[in-house]
């Protein structure tokens, strides 16, 4: 997700200490939490099944959700916006909680940008998140053809990329979709809807897990 703030010059590309600690805590929190969903060890999953679900997680939604969060902070730096992830405690709390009935709510935070910026523009820096797990997506796709540990890795990676492309494209709150749909709805039902039909054929033909 990305959000719109005030204004400074002259942005670069870093890294604050609180903003790695907030992006390795999302990701941390979303690995545990994906694993809850795959391989729900409350429900009876054993400990070694929930732990390589975990490792694996760490893998598949580690760099699904770090690329995302990348995408928007380059493209907001590239329009002249001083960005910088901040993770919404609260909602890492609810997304281990949701995730233990079987839904996860995947939003860790957002990526804070700062400057003169035009609606579209700022459009842009939201899509930028969902369009690279698209990509992200085609990028694991191949690996579900070889067998073992790597077709795993490739299904997840997949699966998990359409679900944070399609999540994040919904028209609410703080979601990307909502900036999108603010400022272009024909834009917005392209993305949305190419989102949520990657999502649904990908589980008819190959199943959720």
């Amino acid at each position: 997700m990305s959000t719109r703030r005030s204004r400074r010059s002259e942005p670069e590309l870093s890294f604050s200490d609180k903003e790695l600690f907030d992006l390795a805590l999302a990701w941390i929190t979303l690995s545990v939490a994906f694993a809850l969903i795959l391989a729900p060890i409350h429900l009876g999953a054993t400990p070694a099944t929930f732990g390589i679900m975990v490792a694996l997680s760490f893998v598949t939604v580690g760099v699904a959700f770090l690329l995302h969060e990348l995408a928007h902070k380059v493209v907001a730096i590239e329009y002249g916006q001083v960005a910088e992830f901040r993770a919404d405690y609260q909602m890492l709390f609810l997304a281990v909680m949701s995730a233990l009935i079987g839904f996860l709510f995947a939003a860790p935070g957002a990526v804070y940008h700062r400057g003169r910026i035009t609606k579209r523009e700022n459009a842009m820096v939201a899509v930028a998140g969902p369009v690279t797990n698209h990509l992200l997506a085609l990028f694991f796709l191949p690996l579900m053809l070889f067998p073992g540990l790597l077709g795993l890795i490739g299904h997840m990676g997949v699966l998990i990329n359409l679900f944070l492309a399609a999540f994040n494209m919904i028209p609410f709150g703080p979601l990307d979709g909502k900036t999108v749909y603010d400022w272009n709805k024909a834009v917005f039902g392209a993305v949305f809807g190419l989102s949520i039909a990657a999502l649904v054929g990908f589980m008819l033909v190959f199943g959720w897990f």
